[in-house]
């Protein structure tokens, strides 16, 4: 459905992507990661320096080495429709965004506030030579199924962000794009409004080809069918979403996944680390075929499976990692505290109980059954 490989030297940007008809993939990594510039990519309105893209079997563009192996007859046969511009290089391909069938969708609606809701939904079809009748009938479809019919009449001013998000939706799905391309488009949203519109986007965005922007992993878990982690303008680990984010192959995968990650050497003792060659997590099973001795295996443990505590836990299948409480960062009903190794989230009552602080010498310690162990 869509293949895309492009490289922008001055933003760090070297991707290689490929998305199924249909599948939603979400994007995820930290600002500056190149996610929303490879948004743009894709929309036409930022010029990679080389690269090449199709949709559905039609160029998006070729531009550099790319379409100079075009020339001499090397791409690959997704690669080979014509259409488009050519500019700067006389063998450079270039689609204008308006012809791409690729609809953005940003956190700000951007809706045309003298227009009605209706009328703006209506007016991608109408761009694209529906009728009146025509257009208004699929911007009433399409209020219809996020839940928006009751604001067809309304302007701009008198939507709430949550109202306006779903009728921006509306629009750029009234318009029949072949991709969807959203960009944080529940950040600006209050907490109330969010998950309701999370809620909506996963149905109506069953059958569409997506790729979502976000850095909210719930996001991810909620829509997408795959995931892409992105950093420094590279992607770093791809795969379904559950797997990504409950077994991640990377330090800063299980950060974005709220996970403690521990990498090392599978053993018939257990698990040599990495760090500091401590043996940890005894395998009740053994060594399974997919994680033979001398191995390399991720253990990932959940922050609110560790404890932390001031005498050393003893225990059969317990692992236990000396450490000192580096910060303390309240979240909501609990409070993480990081050390260099393990980071836990415990209550405010036990961090009181224990009289817990930057400095202070703790034992983090967790137990085999609460942790979870796969090839890397």
């Amino acid at each position: 459905m869509l293949h895309l490989s492009a490289r922008m030297p001055e933003r760090g940007l070297d991707v290689r992507l490929h998305v199924e008809r249909g599948e939603t993939v979400a994007i995820l990594g930290p600002n500056g990661a190149g996610k929303s510039t490879l948004l743009g990519v894709l929309a036409g309105l930022v010029r990679p320096e080389t690269g090449r893209a199709a949709l559905a079997g039609r160029a998006l563009f070729r531009l550099g080495s790319e379409s100079a192996d075009d020339q001499h007859g090397h791409a690959s046969r997704e690669f080979a429709a014509p259409g488009g511009s050519r500019t700067g290089r006389p063998q450079d391909t270039w689609l204008p965004p308006h012809a791409r069938g690729v609809a953005l969708l940003a956190q700000d609606a951007l809706l045309f506030p003298h227009l009605s809701s209706a009328a703006n939904v209506a007016f991608g079809p109408r761009s694209a030579g529906a009728t009146r009748r025509e257009a208004q009938a699929r911007a009433l479809h399409w209020l219809g199924e996020v839940d928006a019919t009751d604001l067809a009449a309304r302007r701009p001013a008198r939507l709430s962000g949550g109202q306006a998000q779903r009728v921006a939706v509306a629009r750029a799905l009234a318009a029949e794009p072949q991709l969807l391309l959203l960009d944080e488009p529940l950040a600006a949203l209050d907490v109330a409004a969010a998950p309701v519109l999370r809620r909506m986007l996963r149905r109506v965005l069953a059958d569409q080809t997506v790729l979502i922007v976000t850095h909210d992993v719930l996001d991810a878990l909620t829509l997408a069918d795959r995931v892409v982690v992105m950093h420094e303008g590279r992607i770093i680990e791809q795969g379904p979403t559950r797997d990504v984010l409950e077994r991640p192959r990377t330090r800063f995968t299980a950060d974005l996944a709220a996970l403690n990650l521990i990498t090392g050497t599978n053993t018939h003792a257990g698990v040599v680390m990495d760090a500091d060659a401590t043996v940890i997590l005894p395998c009740p099973s053994g060594a399974p075929a997919d994680m033979p001795a001398g191995s390399r295996v991720g253990v990932a443990v959940r922050p609110a499976n560790v404890l932390v505590s001031l005498t050393e836990p003893r225990g059969p299948n317990l692992t236990v990692l000396p450490a000192l409480v580096r910060d303390l960062e309240p979240r909501g009903d609990v409070v993480r505290v990081r050390s260099d190794g393990l980071f836990a989230d415990l209550t405010p009552r036990v961090i009181a109980d224990l009289d817990l602080g930057p400095g202070i010498r703790a034992y983090f310690s967790f137990a085999a059954v609460d942790a979870v162990t796969y090839p890397l």
